[in-house]
């Protein structure tokens, strides 16, 4: 016996996508920089150091005096040899006139006049201590230095951007379809399932 059959068969629709990808461009120029650093100012001054050492007391120690110091000295020992002369003059003329008195004053006159002085021994240092005078003034250094500020310059270029938008296009690559087939089946049965 034959069973009436009704087959279906399907194809599905196919779809097929045409993809443009967007293109997307983003440049960016680095930065134009320019940095100047100026010089410090920087300002010295110095004053010397100076050293003095005075040796004059003990160069007169040594007997070793300028001509200046021995002027003045001559001037002044014979100044006083002046004066002890006039005085010794004066009290010996005073002696004399009052020979009656009585004495023996020429004598005694004559032996003073004759005698030198007493010579003196002592021990000392030549030249004596600290008879050279050290002196020093330090030196004196100023120093001002002014800073300068840097000079910077920059220059901020702009981004580059271009974009393209991307697309997409769909097309149909095969239709759906339904087919119907009866198998087994009579012309009147076929109308009636039409029906």
């Amino acid at each position: 016996m034959q069973i009436p059959q009704i087959r279906l068969q399907t194809n599905p629709m196919k779809i097929g996508l045409n993809i443009d990808q967007p293109v997307q461009q983003i440049e960016q120029k680095a930065a134009v920089q320019s940095i100047q650093q100026p010089q410090a100012i920087l300002e010295i001054q110095t004053t010397p150091g100076k050293l003095t050492i005075d040796q004059s007391q003990a160069r007169e120690d040594m007997d070793l005096k300028s001509l200046s110091k021995r002027v003045d000295e001559f001037a002044q020992q014979g100044y006083q040899d002046w004066l002890a002369g006039m005085a010794r003059r004066a009290q010996q003329g005073t002696e004399l006139r009052h020979i009656e008195k009585g004495g023996n004053a020429l004598a005694e006159q004559a032996r003073q006049n004759s005698k030198g002085t007493e010579k003196q021994f002592n021990l000392g240092w030549i030249p004596s201590p600290f008879s050279v005078k050290l002196g020093y003034q330090p030196a004196e250094v100023k120093i001002e230095a002014t800073s300068q500020k840097p000079i910077i310059d920059a220059q901020i270029n702009r981004v580059n951007h271009t974009y393209t938008q991307g697309s997409v296009y769909v097309e149909i690559l095969q239709k759906n379809a339904l087919d119907i087939d009866f198998i087994n089946l009579y012309a009147d049965e076929i109308r009636k399932v039409k029906t």
